[in-house]
């Protein structure tokens, strides 16, 4: 799961133009000079967007959205419409002269917002510095909401990091509070270039009224505002959402009702034992998954000759739901591994910690420790599900000790006889759960441990790690790229796909692999260094240390019969083979080199696909390779050709409202099977957690509503074969110890229990796929 930066280019529909110029409601801005002071706290609150100035000034610039001034009793805000039609419509305020905002320390931007759409309406608001860094906030507005959002832009509610994407509310306030979104932890506040607000891949349009925009001193928080936010089970202490259980007792019972409820309902009757329609047509039987178009659609057939479409859970498993404790211990050894043993998700570098390491307990960061208003003594029969975490993706705690209060909660619901004897309930309940609600398959990283089972099918997955050499690109989101030209790599996949293999056991319940994640190949648009970062780094560096540039050069010299002629194309003035080899770097780039990026980011592409896929079909022949799940911030053209000759499926983490139509069109000229490796909605108002994840809804009810028109929009296209929702269980309150995330995304909340909204949606879904796909 992953940010996603405004980063695509969009035609310019509406300008309003005039003399280019801004002027604030308090005259520290000038559209004459640059200002002459910078606004000061004495000055708060203080008006900076006045939407009654626009007919006058040429500040307002729209990109595929609709404007228009209207009037209304409370002043003169800007009705926009986001429309369906466009991917990214987004409005920019872009004032003449820098707005400077260095000065202050403690405020926020607010604006009041009416949502004039049919349906709740996810919208973000992005600011931007001279040097185009960013950071962007997000919230859905409910149907007809008419109020005020707000998100603090400094000061310690604001900038402190807490470890979790998103804070709890810093002071009591009707207003709703845009949170997180973005990857730059810091803006130049001296030069704030511009503002956008926009939608992103809404399935119908959406219209707001916008007020003007003002800038307002932060109310005092207190000094417990993140003090005691978890209670014993894991849930929000300090707000209430309508399935917070209080006593054990209560948690016991609304289990045993549950498994009533799953024994009296155990799934749609028109599945094959593989999870595939059988009342559709029956096609040739492998005994394993495999694809097959069949009248114009793709379809995966499973092992008994069924059609088969993959709906189900990504990330059923349990080890990516421990919280930091803020605290750590003083003896190293718990800090020492290998390269090799580290990935970069949660599931592995996780260790239990002994009695003797325990001695050496201390408070590492009293902020997450305070968090908790129960944490259980090392001698407490729920103490075994403390575990210690290596090193964290980001944070402000680099390695500690970490607790799972959702295998806690299970224990509380079912360990009552011996000691594990929950998870394994879990583990059979999980299974009923699947079934029950109509899901056919689960998604990517699932639990080993449900490999062996014979009720649902799965996908595999693994990481390549090791030490082999790296390349870095404009921006890497999850860490460095592999040089996948340097053996080592070779390697490394071997050994990854060996475990798999092991694991898998040729096993026809296996419907694939997936390898890797959301690798920063590039972006599909941009600058040329957002584009091609990663060949450029590799250009830059000494063939004799980088096998990927030693195999461009190569590449590069049998391209050209000379290094003149490479000079006349690129506008350089390489001396030799031998110096471009040693460092091909350049700062301007010509359409000749341009080209040649994009060849080489092509040839980057294939020289991964290649390894993996060939090394896949050696140890895994008879099942499907599902591609390395692009995200839509990183799938460049180049490298979406580069899979299509190697994979079996495509795979696209999507977190939008839906599959727009007109944005996903190239896919049908690929003509290949596509399947989404992630996608979720959540919200904040009525659960426990604090940030919604990347697609955001109003309410439990409208989360389901939403979850319903996406898969609609994935089940409507051809090439579509599979969607999976990242992920069952919900976040921690306080944040997963890898990175912090804590969204309201899952299925179940930290107590394991279901979201009823969610659950009734996903049977409507899934009860009717196979009639609603087939055309029956």
């Amino acid at each position: 799961m992953t940010p996603r930066p405004l980063a695509c280019t969009i035609s310019l529909i509406v300008i309003l133009t005039s003399a280019c110029s801004y002027h604030s409601h308090e005259s520290t801005f000038s559209h004459e000079n640059e200002p002459k002071q910078k606004l000061t706290p004495s000055q708060l609150p203080t008006k900076v967007i006045d939407f009654s100035e626009a007919k006058n000034h040429g500040w307002l610039v729209s990109h595929g959205t609709e404007i228009d001034l209207v009037n209304t009793s409370k002043g003169s805000p800007l009705q926009v419409t986001f429309p369906a039609a466009t991917h990214t419509p987004t409005l920019t305020i872009a004032p003449e002269r820098p707005w400077d905002f260095s000065a202050l320390t403690d405020y926020n931007l607010a604006f009041d917002v009416q949502n004039l759409s049919a349906v709740s309406t996810h919208f973000y608001v992005e600011l931007f510095d001279a040097a185009g860094n960013s950071q962007s906030r997000e919230l859905s507005i409910p149907k007809g909401y008419q109020g005020k959002v707000f998100f603090p832009l400094a000061g310690e509610k604001a900038a402190t990091d807490k470890g979790m994407w998103a804070n709890p509310m810093p002071w009591p306030t009707d207003e709703m509070k845009m949170v997180w979104r973005s990857w730059h932890q810091s803006l130049d506040m001296s030069k704030i270039t511009k503002i956008s607000i926009y939608t992103i891949g809404v399935l119908q349009d959406r219209s707001l009224d916008i007020g003007d925009i003002v800038l307002r001193p932060n109310p005092d928080a207190g000094a417990d505002w993140t003090t005691h936010l978890v209670d014993r089970f894991g849930q929000a202490a300090k707000k209430n959402s309508p399935l917070k259980v209080t006593t054990e007792a209560e948690l016991k019972a609304l289990a045993q009702r549950e498994l009533k409820q799953l024994a009296e309902q155990p799934g749609p009757a028109d599945r094959s034992r593989f999870g595939g329609y059988k009342n559709g047509p029956k096609l040739e039987a492998t005994g394993y998954f495999r694809t097959e178009k069949v009248d114009g659609k793709w379809w995966m057939v499973d092992p008994d000759g069924y059609l088969f479409f993959s709906h189900g859970p990504a990330n059923v498993r349990m080890s990516n739901l421990t919280t930091l404790t803020g605290v750590d211990f003083k003896d190293p050894s718990v800090r020492v591994v290998h390269a090799d043993e580290l990935t970069p998700e949660d599931s592995m570098g996780i260790i239990k910690v002994s009695d003797e390491v325990r001695e050496s307990r201390y408070v590492i960061n009293e902020t997450r420790h305070d968090m908790f208003e129960w944490l259980p003594g090392y001698d407490d029969p729920l103490a075994d599900h403390y575990s210690y975490r290596r090193s964290t993706h980001k944070g402000p705690v680099p390695h500690g000790e970490t607790y799972s209060f959702y295998r806690a909660n299970l224990e509380r619901r079912y360990g009552e006889t011996a000691p594990e004897s929950y998870v394994k309930k879990w583990e059979e309940v999980t299974l009923d759960r699947m079934n029950s609600w109509g899901f056919t398959s689960f998604g990517n990283w699932v639990d080993p441990a449900f490999y062996p089972n014979q009720q649902i099918p799965y996908f595999a997955n693994g990481w390549i790690i090791g030490d082999y050499q790296t390349l870095s690109g404009h921006t890497n989101h999850w860490g460095l790229m592999p040089d996948f030209f340097d053996p080592v790599f070779a390697e490394r996949a071997r050994a990854t796909i060996e475990v798999i293999a092991k694991d898998v056991q040729a096993s026809p319940w296996c419907v694939g692999i997936f390898i890797d994640n959301e690798k920063s190949w590039g972006e599909r648009e941009g600058s040329v260094a957002e584009r091609y970062g990663v060949i450029l780094d590799a250009l830059s560096k000494d063939a004799a240390q980088s096998p990927a540039k030693q195999a461009f050069t190569k590449r590069l010299q049998a391209q050209y019969s000379s290094i003149k002629a490479l000079n006349r194309a690129w506008n350089t003035d390489f001396s030799s083979w031998s110096e471009f080899a040693e460092n091909a770097s350049t700062e301007q780039h010509s359409e000749a080199q341009v080209a040649d990026l994009s060849t080489l980011l092509e040839a980057l592409g294939e020289q991964y696909f290649e390894v993996v896929h060939g090394t896949l079909k050696e140890y895994l022949p008879h099942h499907l390779y599902m591609g390395a799940r692009m995200a839509n911030w990183g799938m460049p053209d180049e490298i979406i050709k580069a899979s299509v000759k190697y994979t079996d499926v495509l795979s696209f983490n999507i977190y939008e409202e839906g599959m727009q139509t007109h944005q996903w069109a190239f896919l049908e000229d690929i003509d290949l099977p596509v399947v989404i490796g992630e996608f979720h909605i959540g919200a904040t108002t009525d659960s426990d957690n604090y940030h919604p994840g990347i697609v955001s809804a109003a309410s439990q009810k409208d989360r389901a509503r939403m979850y319903k028109a996406y898969m609609e929009s994935v089940l409507e296209k051809d090439y579509m074969v599979g969607a999976h929702w990242f992920q069952y269980v919900d976040e921690p309150v306080t944040g997963r110890a890898f990175d912090g995330e804590n969204a309201n995304i899952g299925f179940v909340t930290v107590t394991d229990i279901p979201y009823p909204e969610m659950i009734k949606a996903a049977k409507d879904i899934n009860y009717n796929l196979y009639p609603k796909r087939y055309g029956q």
